[in-house]
């Protein structure tokens, strides 16, 4: 029996390496779509809006308006009153601003309406002066001192006390003009000004010099309180 001769291993891995591998075929070329572009839609411009048309009598009313936002946030409740309600009154065509302004009325209203133990007589609403003015309270006292002379306007004591109350707020030009009248009613009140410290703010106006005009008198000892309001006990 013929004995079969297998090929030695080098010359099958030679013969492997002859062969090649049959070639791939080329991948066919995928057909691309075409690439749109999205088209920018650009919005139309905002119209500008038409400027508000204001009535002459809107700024007139305005300006009363702020006149009494002032007098409220100096806590003088009666004369912003007076102010808003003088709003209602003239311009009842300025619907957008008489909203706000009973707003503010209305505040003020609740902080001047009377209560049951508010005093009733001018000696009552001096004294309850003469304790809100020692008390610091110098609104207050303005406010008592009003009454008193809306109801007896050649009152020197209340007058007095209302230039000094304004005095002390800083408003000279009330406080200067409450003190002529006060001295013009009494001539007392020129020399008891002349010594008050409660009145040394005004030392540097002309108009205070001007209505103090007299012959020098001693100075008053700041220690001590003059009987127009009299320092209470604590």
């Amino acid at each position: 029996m013929a004995k079969h001769r297998s090929q030695p291993k080098s010359k099958a891995r030679q013969s492997l390496a002859r062969r090649k591998p049959a070639p791939r075929p080329a991948p066919q070329a995928q057909a691309t779509q075409p690439i749109t572009t999205p088209r920018v839609i650009t919005p139309p411009a905002p119209s500008q809006p038409l400027p508000i048309q204001r009535r002459s009598t809107y700024f007139e009313a305005v300006a009363i308006y702020e006149r009494g936002l002032t007098a409220l946030q100096r806590h003088d409740f009666p004369t912003a009153a007076e102010l808003f309600e003088s709003v209602l009154r003239l311009y009842p065509e300025e619907r957008e601003l008489l909203e706000r302004v009973r707003l503010y009325l209305n505040v003020c209203k609740r902080r001047v309406k009377p209560r049951e133990d508010a005093p009733q007589t001018l000696e009552e609403r001096l004294y309850a002066a003469t304790l809100a003015f020692n008390g610091g309270r110098y609104d207050e006292a303005i406010l008592h001192l009003r009454l008193v002379r809306d109801e007896d306007p050649d009152n020197d004591h209340a007058l007095y006390m209302l230039a000094v109350a304004h005095a002390q707020r800083a408003e000279h030009a009330e406080a200067i003009a409450h003190l002529e009248r006060a001295i013009a009613l009494n001539p007392e009140n020129r020399s008891l000004a002349r010594r008050d410290p409660d009145l040394e703010v005004l030392r540097g106006d002309d108009a205070f010099r001007a209505a103090l005009e007299s012959a020098p008198v001693a100075p008053m000892d700041r220690g001590v309180r003059r009987p127009l309001r009299p320092k209470l006990a604590r």
